[in-house]
């Protein structure tokens, strides 16, 4: 099984991937040092219609289903295979701004992981 471990950013900002094949499929975790099951998305490409979708299930709680969805989207659109993405970031005391630089830390690192992994497709 192939896999992928990637970081981004520094302090209560950092956030973490690790990625596995599973046959030609993806497992994707995004976590920081506080790392637990908040949300997973599974998202797919639908080759017919040409676009991918994503559906998620949130731990009650837990507010990590905007990484995993979005995230299963973004990766199944750029790959056009299915993928299960599982969000677990938590810091206490966590501020509006820390929230804001946290999902742009995700977007970058899985842009980054995609680009390692395989060209971009046609839209």
């Amino acid at each position: 099984m192939r896999s992928y471990r990637a970081s981004q950013g520094r302090g209560r900002t950092r956030v973490n991937l690790l990625a596995h094949y599973m046959g030609t499929n993806l497992v994707v975790c995004i976590y920081n040092d506080n790392a637990h099951l908040g949300a997973a998305a599974v998202g797919e490409y639908d080759h017919e219609e040409g676009r991918a979708s994503s559906s998620v299930i949130t731990l009650r709680g837990h507010r990590d289903d905007e990484v995993a969805k979005k995230q299963a989207h973004v990766i199944a659109r750029h790959t056009q295979k299915p993928v299960c993405v599982i969000a677990g970031i938590h810091l206490d005391d966590i501020t509006q701004d820390e929230i804001a630089k946290i999902l742009d830390e995700v977007d970058k690192m899985v842009l980054r992981f995609l680009d390692r992994i395989s060209p971009p497709r046609p839209s």
